[in-house]
């Protein structure tokens, strides 16, 4: 999800405004550490803040690289971060408000990366939206969600004004409407492996819905920063049949592998809270 910096900027996101955790900053308190195996927050912090220290808009990291943090994220549970399916974050609760609100839990963020939890109740949405210039690790910690991903299509760019509407439904085009490939469309189930997304492969535009009650850690590598050109931008889809456009054209059988995406305002139903982050803190190093 995205940080914007100031009223000016394009998109304002909830997730910018919510609590941050001050991290732990002392030699006294890493030299009482220095005997002891450091938590599997500390080691994903350590692992991160090596690989994204010379990295930035764009880059993608070495792939020795990228599996030293999905091999720290792999093994990752719940306990780790301080969180149990029990907890008020998963919960709904009669004439609730729809989709439920979800919970973020900031664990850490630099220039260069940051680590936070998403809490979604059953049927907590976060929508379509995407991670320009990011890697991205994505860490299921419990319980079922659905993962909606998209790519850029190769062919089909941008289109605006030679985006026509098929006759058959009668309806407006968008002003601007871009093709997209569906990179994956499946409930996922923890305990499951990290997945990673790159700028421009890996389902760079992803919707996450709450089949059960469930929580992910998301490791941004840079994070959003709407200065630097990495602000978020949500979208709205529509199938392959609903716009005829030139020069664009696929076999029937791949229809539905392809969709239109159109960029929108930050959903007004969309709803965060912020929460402490709990879990084991980290010691900068």
């Amino acid at each position: 999800m995205g940080i914007d910096s100031s009223p000016a900027d394009r998109k304002r996101n909830q997730f910018s405004e919510l609590p941050k955790q001050t991290t732990t900053n002392n030699k006294s308190k890493k030299n009482r550490r220095r005997h002891k195996k450091p938590s599997p927050v500390q080691q994903l912090y350590e692992i991160c803040n090596h690989v994204f220290a010379s990295t930035g808009t764009g880059t993608v990291p070495p792939s020795p690289d990228i599996e030293r943090i999905r091999s720290v994220l792999d093994k990752m549970k719940p306990v780790d971060v301080g969180l149990s399916p029990e907890m008020p974050y998963f919960r709904t609760t009669a004439g609730q408000r729809s989709p439920p609100p979800i919970t973020y839990l900031h664990i850490y963020e630099n220039s260069k990366f940051s680590m936070g939890i998403f809490c979604l109740p059953p049927s907590g949405v976060i929508p379509l939206h995407n991670h320009p210039g990011m890697t991205v690790f994505s860490k299921l910690l419990f319980g079922t969600m659905h993962i909606k991903a998209y790519d850029w299509a190769e062919v089909g760019a941008e289109t605006s004004a030679s985006a026509t509407v098929d006759a058959s439904n009668g309806t407006s085009s968008p002003s601007s409407v871009r093709l997209a490939k569906v990179k994956v469309d499946a409930n996922c189930t923890a305990p499951c492996d990290a997945s990673i997304l790159y700028p421009a492969d890996g389902g760079n535009i992803h919707c996450f819905t709450a089949v059960t009650a469930c929580a992910v850690l998301d490791v941004l590598g840079p994070p959003y920063n709407d200065r630097d050109g990495r602000h978020c931008s949500y979208y709205l889809s529509f199938p392959f049949t609903k716009f005829s456009v030139d020069g664009v054209s696929v076999t029937e059988e791949e229809r539905e592998g392809y969709a239109w995406l159109e960029e929108r305002e930050q959903p007004e139903d969309l709803a965060a809270v912020g929460a402490v982050y709990r879990g084991p803190k980290i010691v900068e190093n």
